[in-house]
């Protein structure tokens, strides 16, 4: 069984080998000891509640129960642009007309902005491939609304999340090498690396300032603006379900679409709800609370933070859990637990 919790300074092996697995355009997980090792410090500091809000990082891993092996990572950033420029491009639309020559044309455009600053971000998701199945990504990815549903004092309005935009299948970006390149002078993975260490002046040095006409880019390149990478598409519904949407922001190397929502107006904040724990034993399991439907339970500890599915529901306020699903939540009778249906209601249209 699979569990989601708080990272530990000891999952810095596992967290580095799962990055090693990850390819090209996640600047938050590149594979290197010491800025994932920094992380991991910074991350623990948070759960402990040690540095402020919107300086903390909470690592979230997937772990297997039994074997302890790490198989998923994600995580949530307290707040974006506060320490160093937070970059996207803004489309926006300028119209050109002439009533005397009976013209008027509307043109899209690409706005440098930083108007994202200050936003709570969902990240560094990553599932091995190994486990990609069932419900796995769905516990990983969305075991995160839960925690901002338990701790939603700690996060600012708006929560927002950059989609890994599209690639050829050579691992290169149509984008980048129809724009970014021709300011940069260099390739897509050297830009990437670079911005995942820190070094983003670079981009307010180099980036033109005024609006870009997307007409004057290429058309495979003005094809995939908004567009993320196949790899990531299953991600991207996950996060729709939960109430995210793309509202006109894109990554400025590969164009990749960030999503964003108010905060309280995501699915966890309005449909989790607390219960509290009665003992069942691993035998009876299969009877009081069950469902036909997975939920997703969670302890509501921040520094011992653990998220799993089972097919159990809430009722009336109180919820049995099996012996086996109390250890994996690290929780006992009475406990409360925060929980929520894995999937959804589907809207029936009359």
């Amino acid at each position: 069984m699979l569990v989601v919790r708080a990272i530990r300074e000891q999952d810095l092996d596992g967290l580095l080998a799962l990055a090693m697995q990850v390819g090209p355009g996640m600047t938050t997980l590149k594979p290197d000891r010491k800025s994932l090792g920094r992380r991991v410090e910074i991350a623990c500091a948070s759960f402990a509640e040690q540095i402020p809000p919107p300086q903390r990082d909470y690592v979230f891993v997937m772990e297997e129960a039994g074997s302890n092996r790490l198989v998923g990572v994600c995580a949530i950033k307290g707040a974006v642009g506060l320490d160093e420029p937070f970059y996207n491009y803004r489309l926006g639309t300028l119209v050109h007309s002439s009533n005397e020559l009976k013209v008027f044309s509307r043109m899209q455009t690409l706005y440098l902005s930083n108007d994202l600053t200050g936003c709570a971000e969902l990240c560094s998701l990553f599932l091995h491939p190994d486990y990609r199945s069932g419900s796995n990504g769905k516990l990983l990815s969305k075991s995160r609304f839960l925690f901002i549903a338990q701790f939603p004092h700690l996060f600012t309005e708006k929560l927002i999340a950059e989609m890994r935009g599209f690639q050829r299948a050579d691992g290169t970006s149509p984008f980048w090498d129809s724009l970014g390149r021709h300011f940069f002078k260099m390739d897509f993975n050297r830009a990437d690396d670079l911005t995942s260490l820190g070094q983003k002046s670079f981009i307010a040095e180099l980036m033109p300032k005024h609006p870009l006409y997307v007409a004057y880019l290429p058309p495979e390149a003005q094809e995939v603006i908004g567009k993320t990478h196949v790899d990531t598409a299953p991600a991207r519904r996950l996060l729709e379900q939960e109430g995210m949407h793309y509202e006109g922001y894109v990554d400025i190397f590969d164009a990749g679409p960030v999503l964003q929502a108010r905060v309280i107006e995501l699915r966890a904040l309005r449909e989790s709800e607390l219960a509290s724990v009665d003992a069942i034993g691993d035998a009876g399991a299969g009877n009081a609370g069950a469902s036909d439907q997975p939920f997703l339970l969670a302890g509501t500890s921040m520094a011992n933070f653990r998220v799993i599915v089972a097919n159990v529901e809430p009722e009336q306020g109180r919820i049995g859990l099996s012996g086996e699903h109390r250890h994996l939540l690290a929780i006992g009778e009475g406990d409360a637990v925060r929980t929520m249906a894995l999937n959804p209601k589907k809207v029936s249209h009359a």
